[in-house]
Formats: C-alpha cells, structure tokens, sequence
C-alpha cells in the first residue's frame, strides 16, 4: 500500500469542519421515490465511521470518504445553511426577509424535496423566491423540482437564476454525449459496485450520486458579468462569472452581509478533474487558476468560503490558504505540462515526470487526487494544447484495439505466451505490464479463461491501492464487468428515456439538435426529407431538413421553393410525452393531438433513420 508520509495524520481540521454547525439529521438517511424505490441510502457507509482503515483501501482515501459521510441541515453562519450527504452535491439555502435563495438544488427531486423538509421542520416554511445554478452539470440543477414547480417560475413567484449561456452547455454535455457519458459513469462513480472495503468507498469529492428524477427549468435571469449584483428578497449577491473552469458555465456568487463566499465547483477539498473520467470536454486549468485569483482579489473579506461539494471553510486566514492552494494546484499542472511539452515529451512522459506537488503544496489535504488525479489532469493540459496525437508517425494510423491486439498476440507467441509473461508481470510488481499485457489477450481471444482470471486479480490489486477514488471504481468495475462477462450489462442509473420535466427545459431547438447526432447518416444519405412542424401551443414552426446523411434544423420555414412533404400540427407538450415514451406518435395520431398533412409515411421513414442510443456497450471486451 503507498505510504503517505508527507501528510500531517493529527490534523483533524477537516472533520471538526465537516461537522459544524450541524442541526438535524435525516434518520434514516434513506430516500425513496413515489414507487418506494431507493434513490439514496447515506446509511450504508456507516462502515466508514466503524471500522478501520482496511489493507483493500488506500488510508488518505478512507479518511476523505469518512468525513464526506457526514450528513444533516447545518449553519454556515446565522441565515446561511447547507443540506449535505443526501446526494453527490450540496445544496445551499440562504434566508432572506420572507423567503428562501436556494442554491444548486441537487441531483434529483426526491433528494431535494427531502432536503426542503429536513430544513423546514427546523427553520420553519418559507417560500422558495429564487433557485440559483451555479453551473451546467447535471448534479446542480437536477433536482430542482423538488425546490419549486413551473407554475411558480412562470408566474414570476420564483426566479431561476444562471451563469450565461447555461442551457447551450447543460444541453450538449448531458443530451448530445450524455449515453456514452452515462456507461462510462458507470465506471468512474462506481455505481455497480458493492459498497464496501472491497468496492466503492467514495470518490473524494462526494460518496455516490442519487437516482431519482432529473428535471431541469429555463434560466429566468442570466448573470452576464462579473460584479453583477442582484438582490432577492433583502438577500443580496455580487456575482462573479467563471466561464471555462470546472465547467463551461459557471458562476462564484459573494454574500457581502455575510461574509461568505460560495466558490461552485471551482475550489473542493480534494483536487477537481482538467479532464473528468467518464468524458467531457477538456477544463482550461491555465482559465480556471485565473479566475481563483480574480476571486482572492474580489473578496478579500470572506469569513467563511462553501462550496458545491465537500464542507465549509471557516476564518479569513484559513479562506485565503484554501483558495491559494487549489489556484497554485491547477497552475502548477498547467505550466508545468507546458514546459515539458515545449521540451518535447509527450503527455504519457509529462505524466510520469509530474507525481507529485512539490513543497508545502504537497502537504495539503485538499489537493490530494482523491477526485481528479495529478496523471490523467498531466494528460488533459497534453491533450488541450496538442490533441489526441503525440507526433509520432507510427501513431499516426494505427489499428484499431482488436486488430492490434491479434497482432500484439502472435508477435509475442500467442494467448498462452503473452498470459505467462503477465504472470511474471505481476510477481514482479508491475501490474501496470501485466494489465496492458491481458487486455491484449482479451481483445484478441475474449474467451481465454486464464487471461480473463488474471486480469481480474491484476484489476483488483490496482484498485485497492489507489488513493484517486474514481482510478478504483474503474479497475473494480473492470473486475465486476469480467467476472460477470456474459451476463447482461445494466447501465445503473441511465434512464430509458428523458424524463418529460428534463425535456420541457429545452428549447425546440435543442431537441431537433439531439435528433441530429442519432442519425444513421449513411443510411439517410438515401434519402431528403423535409418536414415541417407547427407548434400551437408556443407559437413556433420548425422545418427538418435531411439531406446528405445530415439533419439540419430550420427555424421557420426551409429557404427556397421546395415545399416539405409532410407537415405536423401539434403542441410541443405532446412531443416532449412522445420522446419521453409516455406515447407514442401513432397514439398522438389516433388520438387528435398530432394533425398530419401531406406524406404521413415520411414520419415513419424520418423516425426510422434514428438510431437508439446504445446504453450498455463493453469496455473491458470487444
């Protein structure tokens, strides 16, 4: 097991912290949705809290997980709380004169709702005047029906309010990419694992994510620019825009009467992801150290400093130490990648010459890898500036992962060769060889029983050593998915379809936009379509154009004289219930909702270029 010597074990700052304040408890800690299903169960780390650090788990990982076990309503300070430990973020209620400022309102609505009571029974009912996102992933706007409803919003009784440009971001991370993301989340979250001393312990940011609904509401006030201020309900925040960092919308706000600063996702207790695991677009980490710093200098007042994961900092001195900490974290990364690569080494090499931080940067707990980790953040700084391709002519065009390994296998002296030099691979402690080795094996021979065993051992073995806790849900789950190869794969968490409250969010035009990357563009380059859609209840028409292998959305009418073959008459509510598959389009037919003229076949034809998004491919064999 890596030793940590480096760290100041007696320091128990983080714990006292992650404790403060704290006024109530969900007891149990479980979270069910309206069919009884579990949505979130806290309880099951009480493990952490009772045993000791086992020879399966990394010891700076178990303490991270320990204290991000603790869960209930808690005072920041006098007006401002927090409910955390009910989901993988936290969610922040700010008191104003009559009503509620709620902040990132979860994951899911069952969480939020249970957050809502578990302060109300505390602090009494007030109604909710404005929910804030502080940025566009999912975990921070999800749950927002549970905090508020669509009547409210649209009768202006509770204002959403948002970094600019949220929707385009929430949309194409979590619609355009969001069925690969989901599998590969699966691995990084570890959301098929056992919990246990043997599977998921945590992943340093947070314990796990809720499985409930996801809902999503349109923004009603943008924040546009930094040292905007806004003041709901006597409550009063100064905004600062922070586009570009953990994420590509992404708001700080300050609570001057306060003294608190709410840093989003941008400062956490652990070091955050250049590049997250699961995929997403690269984090400019040269972006995201500036604007940490435009944040030192803006609020050089804060007493306190909370964020959307972890536990809250409390006393200026201490503030300022964290932000300077995770600001000299992200740009030590940076420019010292750079350097490297100017020196010609490529992001593999950069990684492996970059382990650690040095000094007193490398002694502080809250830039330890337990979330993102030093390599794979080497690695994204690589990729940003210099893509997927290392200048290396033999890696220009190289064979794809099967016919690689075929290659790679008989080059060596076939599966039983290649097997025994794993195995030595392993006596001798490299289990990096061994694994690269195997899955040689795997994707040549995929039913080659000693490879397969080995390589679940070799998985193991270098998931219980990590201290990143996302590095040991990927080796784990690579372990459970072979060992169970052959049985069906379940995407936990991934939903069949969107949810009806989630695509009422989007604009139409984002919804044809998703249509777009399910075309089968060869097999529609047979075809042009154009079909246009009238939208009753919201005033809009929309013309869908095919042609070339390619959907291309119009906004009114398609420019020139072709005229479409088919045009629908519809309301948009009854199109979201069809993509939610709470109908279909041959039901809203029959039934009236959906008025057809001209060519009714090319709906069929126009639904039957659109491919299902695969939910559950394999990883770990071809």
């Amino acid at each position: 097991m890596p030793s940590t010597p480096e760290l100041d074990w007696d320091d128990t700052t983080d714990q006292a912290d992650a404790t403060r304040g704290l006024i109530d408890k969900l007891e149990p800690c479980v979270v069910r949705n309206e069919a009884g299903r579990v949505v979130w169960d806290n309880d099951r780390w009480d493990f952490l809290n009772k045993d000791e650090c086992p020879a399966t788990v990394h010891p700076s990982l178990w303490r991270q997980s320990r204290i991000n076990t603790a869960q209930g309503l808690f005072e920041v300070v006098p007006g401002v709380y927090q409910v955390r430990g009910l989901d993988v973020s936290n969610m922040t209620i700010i008191e104003g004169e009559t009503g509620l400022v709620v902040v990132d309102p979860l994951m899911s609505k069952e969480v939020s709702a249970a957050g809502m009571e578990l302060y109300r029974r505390n602090r009494g009912g007030r109604p909710v005047q404005a929910v804030i996102y502080t940025h566009s992933h999912g975990d921070h706007f999800g749950g927002v029906l549970g905090v508020t409803t669509n009547e409210a919003v649209e009768t202006g009784a509770c204002a959403i309010i948002a970094p600019d440009e949220f929707m385009q971001h929430a949309v194409s991370e979590n619609i355009f990419a969001g069925p690969a993301m989901l599998r590969r989340a699966v691995y990084m979250y570890g959301r098929s694992l056992p919990t246990g001393p043997h599977g998921l312990v945590g992943f340093g940011i947070a314990q796990s994510l809720s499985t409930g609904t996801v809902g999503l509401i349109a923004p009603t006030l943008d924040v546009t620019e930094t040292g905007q201020e806004v003041v709901v309900d006597g409550v009063r925040l100064v905004f600062q825009l922070t586009p570009d960092t953990e994420a590509p919308a992404e708001l700080n706000f300050y609570l001057p009467d306060h003294k608190v600063l709410l840093i989003a996702e941008n400062v956490n207790h652990t070091l955050h992801n250049l590049l997250t695991l699961r995929g997403a677009q690269v984090r400019d980490a040269h972006a995201w150290a500036a604007y940490i710093t435009e944040s030192i200098q803006l609020f050089q007042d804060a007493d306190v400093l909370i964020g959307s994961h972890n536990w809250p900092t409390w006393g200026r001195e201490q503030v300022m130490r964290m932000l300077t900490e995770q600001r000299d974290a992200y740009a030590y990364l940076h420019d010292q990648t750079v350097r490297l690569m100017n020196q010609g080494l490529t992001g593999p090499e950069i990684a492996e010459e970059i382990q650690s931080f040095p000094g007193e940067l490398g002694k502080a707990w809250s830039v330890r890898g337990y979330y993102g980790s030093i390599s794979h953040n080497v690695k994204a700084v690589y990729q940003r500036y210099m893509g997927w391709y290392d200048g290396n002519p033999s890696h220009l065009w190289q064979h794809p992962p099967v016919e690689q390994a075929k290659r790679y296998v008989a080059a060596i002296g076939g599966a039983d060769a290649t097997v025994a030099s794993a195995r030595e691979a392993v006596g001798s402690g490299d289990l990096r060889w061994a694994a690269e080795l195997l899955n040689h094996v795997l994707f040549a021979e995929p039913e080659h029983t000693a490879a397969r065993d080995l390589q679940i051992a070799t998985y193991e073995q270098l998931g219980f050593a990590q201290e990143n806790g996302t590095w040991r849900n990927i080796y784990l789950t690579g372990a459970k998915e072979l060992r169970e190869a052959g049985q069906q794969i379940r995407t936990v968490g991934a939903p069949g379809a969107e949810s009806v409250e989630m695509l009422s969010g989007l604009s139409t035009g984002q919804i044809f936009e998703s249509m777009a990357v399910r075309l089968d563009g060869p097999r529609a380059a047979a075809h042009r379509l154009l079909l246009r859609w009238e939208f009753t209840d919201i005033d809009e028409v929309w013309t869908l154009l095919v042609g070339n292998g390619v959907l291309t959305p119009i906004r009114g009418d398609a420019p020139g004289a072709e005229a479409p073959q088919l045009t629908l008459r519809l309301e948009r509510t009854t199109l979201d219930q069809v993509l939610a598959l709470r109908t279909t389009f041959a039901e809203a037919l029959g039934s009236g909702a959906v008025t057809p003229t001209g060519d009714a076949t090319v709906l069929a034809t126009f639904y039957g270029l659109l491919e299902k998004p695969r939910r559950n491919f394999p990883i770990v064999l071809p």
